[in-house]
């Protein structure tokens, strides 16, 4: 196993965790301690892992792509919203925390590599040119899959498909009534995934990855811009 291949695993294992650490924290700030009482506000990644999403989608897309894409998910913090004092705007609150902190791993990356270019420990200029000739170092690739993955994982969970962040995000903008039906559409969620990545691949075309790509080129060229 390449030493790229390690490092997206080891990012993306902490990026997944981070995002759901977030939204445990965020549930605790609240008032919901259901998460902290489980043992899941910890950046230890073993209560974390889910074996589909954590183990076997990363594994199986990487063995399917020649580890050109890897991407998964941790296990879900519970959260109980009635510990909130407002049970759909707290669980939208607690939803956002996912992507946002996601956002804020990519600011971290980027500023980052700002400050060791300014030291000197890093040549932006050599970065780019290793990039445009997909000859990455050890630290390249670090910097690089930051962005890349928690870009990924900040635009699809925003994706307002439910049970995703982003339909969470948008059920604390509706009535009762229509958060309630919209979320009863949890259950066909995973169904409504594949059948766009289905239809993507009828027309050649990503639908997802039509969303996606343009924040990943925004966060890619402000690192190395």
């Amino acid at each position: 196993m390449s030493t790229s291949i390690v490092i997206m695993i080891i990012v993306l294992l902490f990026s997944v965790v981070f995002h759901e650490v977030a939204h445990g924290w965020i549930a605790y700030m609240l008032g919901d301690k259901t998460a902290y009482k489980m043992g899941r506000l910890t950046l230890n990644p073993i209560p974390h892992i889910d074996p589909m999403m954590t183990i076997l989608m990363p594994l199986m897309l990487g063995f399917m792509t020649n580890w050109q894409v890897m991407f998964g998910g941790a296990k879900p913090v519970p959260v109980n919203p009635y510990n909130f004092k407002n049970p759909k705007k707290g669980m939208a609150i607690t939803a956002a925390a996912g992507p946002a902190s996601n956002l804020l791993l990519i600011i971290v990356t980027i500023l980052l590599f700002k400050i060791l270019g300014i030291l000197g420990f890093i040549d932006k200029y050599e970065v780019v040119a290793r990039f445009n000739y997909d000859d990455l170092n050890f630290l390249d690739t670090f910097f690089i899959y930051s962005v890349m993955i928690n870009s990924v994982l900040m635009v699809f969970n925003l994706l307002p498909i439910p049970p995703l962040d982003g339909s969470k995000i948008l059920m604390g903008f509706l009535t009762d009534d229509q958060a309630y039906k919209y979320e009863s559409m949890s259950r066909y969620g995973m169904y409504i995934l594949i059948g766009i990545l289905l239809l993507g691949s009828i027309l050649n075309f990503s639908i997802i990855g039509a969303i996606i790509y343009p924040f990943i080129n925004f966060f890619i060229r402000l690192l190395l811009g």
